[in-house]
């Protein structure tokens, strides 16, 4: 945690030194975000995906960008207080193991294809407008997108483990959305005004920063999907650390790859090697070491495949508008329970998952505070 030394308010030149040049800057894009939507336009992001000045004399030195940041907590105490936020994982009204009933999403998916099912059924009954996406660029690596269709949260489909540098693509697309209200005359407009995020727990808190803080983008995000997420990493580092070399596996012999109770390649040939968490690390970003949330404790729902058996979903159902849109799906049918289980085998799977998940955060939250700890020292 970021320590405050005085009252005064933060500007990007104390995110640069707090955050960036320390190295547990997550590229979650919160700030470019709120700088872009607000039409200030003093930030970008880098070619390496860290934020950077476009010219520093149009900065306001407003506060915004700091206090967005999900690494400098200025705001985390009243985010826990509007999620009435418990110990170890948040709070929580129900966890499932699920899948969708679509046997082409099944198919483009991982774990069940839950999530893009709950995204093409809240995109087709009007819930939303869009989705805040990664799909597939020049193999395994990713880039951000707004999904508008139910093709478009196809091809975003399966589980990614790199970078995803979404929120930057939200202010964007946000500014132009001001844009089109101001200039309604002259053009058609696109209207996003319902997004849903799916992200990483430093994305989604970034966004919780920004609904704590009243500001745009975050007005139209109105639903988020919460990756469990142990570690991201730069899919450059999986292939010049030779990590794949070491399992004898080849980038291109990879078709997808997952994280359950360990980390999965599946290749082409549909073997699939499990790798121990441990040799993840190795390659995971600092941010990642240093961050203590695994659970993703603010979104809506948070999913994973961690305690769920192949082709099913974990979903933490968290907040009355996770609890609404599940309890959607699964009347129209787009989602399903896990089949075959009884009531009281489906209770024996729910403490299961919970346990799970709450062993994960653990090891998450002790490896983050040990980071910071030598960090500091």
């Amino acid at each position: 945690m970021v320590k405050m030394k005085d009252d005064r308010i933060r500007s990007f030149d104390d995110l640069l030194s707090d955050v960036i040049s320390a190295g547990i800057c997550g590229k979650c894009g919160g700030c470019v975000s709120v700088c872009s939507a607000n039409l200030i336009g003093a930030l970008k992001l880098d070619e390496n995906g860290f934020p950077a000045y476009v010219q520093k004399e149009l900065c306001l030195e407003c506060g915004l960008c700091y206090m967005t940041c999900p690494q400098t907590h200025t705001v985390r105490e009243e985010v826990k207080s509007r999620f009435d936020w418990k110990e170890p994982v948040g709070n929580y009204t129900d966890v499932i193991s699920a899948r969708s009933t679509d046997a082409d999403v099944r198919k483009a998916a991982t774990d069940g294809g839950v999530v893009t099912s709950l995204l093409i059924h809240m995109l087709e009954v009007g819930h939303i407008d869009g989705a805040v996406v990664s799909t597939s660029k020049d193999g395994l690596k990713r880039e951000a997108t707004v999904a508008t269709s139910r093709e478009d949260i196809l091809l975003a489909a399966g589980s990614h483990f790199g970078e995803l540098p979404h929120l930057e693509e939200v202010g964007d697309r946000y500014t132009n959305y001001v844009s089109v209200i101001k200039y309604a005359s002259k053009t058609n407009p696109v209207k996003l005004k319902k997004l849903a995020v799916v992200g990483t727990p430093c994305q989604i808190t970034a966004i919780r920063n920004m609904q704590a803080l009243a500001i745009v983008p975050s007005d139209i995000m109105t639903f988020t999907i919460g990756l469990f997420c142990m570690q991201c990493f730069e899919m450059d580092h999986l292939m010049e650390r030779e990590f794949l070399k070491h399992w004898n596996v080849r980038l291109d012999d990879v078709s997808r790859m997952n994280i359950k109770e360990d980390f999965i390649l599946t290749l082409n040939s549909g073997i699939k090697i499990h790798i121990p968490m441990k040799e993840i690390e190795e390659i995971a970003r600092p941010a990642c070491l240093r961050c203590e949330y695994f659970a993703n404790d603010y979104a809506d729902i948070s999913v994973g495949g961690l305690g769920s058996p192949e082709n099913y979903t974990t979903v933490m159902v968290r907040t009355i508008r996770g609890r609404m849109m599940i309890a959607d799906a699964l009347s129209k049918k787009s989602i399903e329970l896990r089949t075959g289980r009884t009531e009281e085998e489906r209770k024996v799977d729910r403490l299961g998952m919970i346990s799970l998940i709450e062993e994960y955060a653990a090891r998450k939250r002790t490896r983050g505070k040990s980071f910071m700890d030598k960090l500091q020292s």
